[in-house]
């Protein structure tokens, strides 16, 4: 039998290969990965590594989650794809009755898509179209700065100007951008809503935290005044949960620290548990009947090959069972209440700043003397040093966060905060 080594694996890798947010003539070679349990990957090796950041923030109960692999598996064998136009099938109708329960009563309607953006997308779509299937051109759209949708056009539009969007500028539709809400412009942000309501089709947000921006957060208390703002005004409102949504704040849902409901909504990541790709719009009635007519020409006309696939919604069900159990509900209790404690060690380290956490989700600035930037060097260096010791941790820039699957213990929680501070101390002046 032919061994396959790491070198010819990644060698392998890099002859075909073109990885997400990589500049490849620089890259490291990639660590191939053959097998993950629970919170662990391992590599060809067999060499283990703790996945701090649950694979992109998708992973909710651990890789390799025995219930849901069963139920995917006994999906596969019954129905494994159908086209959703025209036909439907039990998961996707299961999966809709399940998710709506959960979700603040206004939400009435599910769209099914393939995986963030897309939800973004087609959101972006209805709020447009709603205007315009009532005869009103309202193209604009209000954004905080920032701000991530995602990286297609449309979710790239919504998405704070940066490096990363420079080279499609001229392509990307008009934008308003606006600060996070806070005690001291709440009064300046209401003002620039009432401006733009008559040109404006929506405001997108991602509620309380800004995930790919170096985990912002802001208080619910002046997202909701802002909400509340634009509901008086007659501006649509679309919710980002394709990070904050399962339990990631602490709640089920970021909605769950709100009074105020938004029209749309949008998930993904750990909408399946991390098991594949999936999308999901969610809308009010108001939304969905500004749609319905005799006249196709008001039709939503979007969609994909795999809208609804049977598997992905037979995985989201699995994962949203898992994730309401009492246990699991626990569990996400106590790593918040741990990350809660580890705090008070945090705060006081020389190189530490700007220390901040919603629930499951932990965040902290390596001081460096020179702000926060995603394109820091001392990144890639922190990066390297946790991958040293077994934790994959991929610090946005000078940003080092902690985002663990739910099904972390509390010894393996207690390891990672060890390990921070040792490497901390490292570079401590």
């Amino acid at each position: 039998m032919n061994t396959i080594t790491p070198v010819s694996f990644q060698q392998r890798d890099k002859a075909v290969n073109w990885h997400p947010y990589t500049q490849m003539k620089t890259a490291d070679d990639a660590i191939p990965i053959v097998k993950g349990k629970g919170i662990y990957l391992y590599d060809t090796e067999n060499k283990k590594y703790m996945d701090v950041v649950s694979s992109w923030w998708v992973t909710l109960h651990g890789h390799s989650n025995p219930y849901i692999a069963q139920r995917v598996f006994e999906q596969l064998n019954t129905l494994e794809q159908v086209i959703f136009a025209g036909f439907t099938h039990e998961p996707a109708i299961q999966l809709s009755e399940n998710l709506l329960q959960l979700l603040p009563s206004n939400q009435k309607k599910v769209f099914y898509s393939d995986n963030g953006s897309t939800a973004v997308e087609v959101a972006l779509k209805m709020c447009i179209q709603y205007a315009h299937n009532q005869g009103k051109k309202k193209t604009k759209i209000v954004a905080f700065k920032n701000a991530y949708h995602g990286d297609t056009f449309g979710a790239m539009s919504v998405s704070g100007k940066s490096f990363w969007t420079k080279p499609f500028e001229s392509m990307l539709f008009e934008v308003v951008f606006i600060e996070t809400p806070n005690a001291e412009n709440i009064e300046s942000l209401q003002l620039q809503i009432k401006d733009l309501a008559e040109e404006a089709a929506c405001f997108i947000f991602e509620p309380l935290i800004q995930g790919a921006a170096g985990m912002l957060m802001y208080k619910a208390e002046y997202l909701d005044r802002l909400m509340k703002y634009c509901r008086e005004e007659g501006l649509l409102m679309i919710q980002d949960e394709v990070f904050t949504g399962f339990g990631r704040t602490g709640k089920l849902f970021a909605a769950d620290h709100l009074t105020e409901k938004p029209d749309i909504m949008c998930f993904s990541k750990g909408l399946t548990g991390g098991t594949m790709p999936m999308g999901i719009t969610t809308c009010s009635n108001e939304i969905y009947n500004v749609f319905l007519s005799e006249d196709r020409h008001k039709t939503l006309f979007h969609g994909h090959s795999f809208t609804a696939n049977p598997l992905a919604c037979t995985a989201a069900l699995a994962s949203m069972e898992l994730l309401l159990q009492k246990e699991t509900q626990m569990n996400i209790r106590r790593i918040t209440h741990q990350h809660s404690e580890f705090i008070e060690r945090l705060i006081p380290h020389p190189r530490v700043e700007n220390v901040r956490q919603i629930g499951t989700i932990l965040a902290f600035d390596f001081k460096t003397g020179y702000g926060t930037s995603y394109f820091n060097e001392v990144g890639k260096k922190l990066y390297h040093e946790f991958l040293q010791r077994g934790m994959i941790m991929r610090p946005l820039g000078n940003v080092i966060y902690l985002v663990p699957p739910y099904c972390i213990t509390s010894e393996e929680l207690d390891f990672i905060y060890q390990n921070i501070m040792e490497v901390l101390d490292q570079f401590k002046d």
